[in-house]
């Protein structure tokens, strides 16, 4: 046998395993690293997050990853140099983090690195007969195992898309392992860049749970925010949102594509909710000399509206609903403002949370999410849980890369 093949059987067979999750996501805001413990696998899954950081990316990173991020055309050049620099950029701040959080990187026994989506284009979008489902993470895992001298696994969402998925959102298998409860129903809402949710009814196994994209989350408003100031990266506070109105005619406009009429679940991304998006509604709904704060104001509103909207659609029928929140828009005040007035108004008993309330660290979540599918991946055993193809297929999710 392989010493690789012996170490992973040696790493699988620990009662316990330190994974470390990175997650980057479409804010390019940092690099989110959650240092976990994980036992057991599948619905017996324990999982202590140990420490947890984000790293916020330099302004080199943002500016070369935002040369080619969702844009339909780009450098082939600068794709490719980019995969192996991302890697080790991750790398470098992983190493540090570890160090930071009082660990050698001999104690870590797996690293799960989501990568840096640079393009994501699900059939239903780009709607090119002769072509599948697509996605595109970079931040190469060989790279990242052979400077952290850690076993990798990487490029989780193609398997996804292989076995008739989407490729994203991921985050069902472990919002229903981690958070799935008998006594109360359940919907796990995340805001970054894109809003994404997961729906766990109490009643009836996981072929009645899925994930789905629901809308923009952070990307419009941070993108419209860049555009005033390079030295904002998104509206700290909402301070510039707070200051303005929502003006009515460029909410229903915004609130025109025809994702919001497909039905669950779904994927999008910045490649159709981006500036060019905005532009579009505001010449529709005659608002283009609307001040910024008015447009930021509309933009907070307008994530709030496909946020709740799906929330409505779901848990109209489920009594005793509850909302855990986790990403950047929690920190939003406007925003979780304007959600909470939307749903009292729609759904009245409705309680939102943070998932704070679950003992989850809810900026560290989907980090978290990641460690605990490499520990799938290594570990699982038995028969695998029962899924439908289109919320999450039966399969083994990531790359395999050894330090050496």
């Amino acid at each position: 046998m392989h010493p690789h093949i012996e170490k992973l059987h040696a790493i699988a067979n620990k009662k316990t395993r330190l994974i470390v999750g990175l997650m980057s996501g479409t804010s390019l805001d940092g690099l989110d690293i959650a240092l976990c413990e994980l036992s057991g696998s599948g619905s017996s899954t324990e999982c202590n997050l140990v420490d947890f950081t984000t790293v916020d990316y330099c302004d080199d990173y943002r500016r070369n990853v935002k040369a080619i991020f969702a844009k339909p055309e780009g450098s082939l050049e600068h794709l490719c140099l980019l995969n192996p620099w991302v890697a080790r950029y991750h790398a470098k701040l992983v190493n540090q983090a570890i160090q930071g959080f009082g660990y050698k990187n001999t104690d870590i026994d797996l690293i799960a690195s989501h990568g840096q989506t640079i393009y994501h284009s699900p059939k239903v979008q780009h709607q090119y007969e002769h072509f599948p489902n697509a996605t595109l993470q970079i931040g190469d895992g060989d790279h990242i195992a052979v400077l952290t001298d850690i076993i990798t696994l990487s490029d989780f969402r193609q398997k996804h898309i292989a076995a008739g998925g989407q490729g994203a959102p991921l985050v069902m298998y472990g919002d229903y392992l981690l958070f799935h409860s008998s006594i109360e129903n359940r919907i796990m809402l995340n805001i970054g860049g894109i809003a994404n949710l997961t729906y766990l009814p109490s009643k009836g196994d996981i072929s009645k749970v899925f994930s789905s994209d629901i809308g923009p989350g952070n990307t419009i408003m941070d993108a419209f925010i860049q555009t005033i100031s390079s030295k904002l990266h998104y509206d700290d506070g909402a301070k510039v949102a707070s200051a303005g109105s929502i003006h009515q005619g460029l909410l229903m406009e915004l609130a025109r594509s025809d994702f919001f009429a497909q039905s669950f679940p779904k994927t999008t991304g910045p490649e159709v909710f981006n500036l060019e998006y905005l532009h579009s509604a505001q010449k529709s709904a005659d608002a283009t000399d609307l001040s910024n704060e008015d447009v930021m104001a509309t933009l907070c509103d307008f994530t709030a509206k496909c946020i709740v909207d799906s929330i409505v659609t779901l848990g109209q029928s489920l009594p005793d609903l509850s909302v855990y929140v986790s990403g950047g828009g929690l920190h939003n005040p406007l925003l979780m403002r304007r959600i909470q007035i939307r749903l009292s108004n729609k759904l009245p008993h409705t309680k939102i949370s943070s998932t704070t309330q679950l003992s989850v660290n809810p900026d560290a979540k989907e980090a978290v999410l990641f460690a605990l599918l490499a520990n799938e991946t290594l570990c699982a055993t038995g028969p695998k849980l029962k899924a439908t193809e289109l919320n999450m297929p039966q399969i083994t999710m990531g790359k395999l890369s050894f330090p050496d």
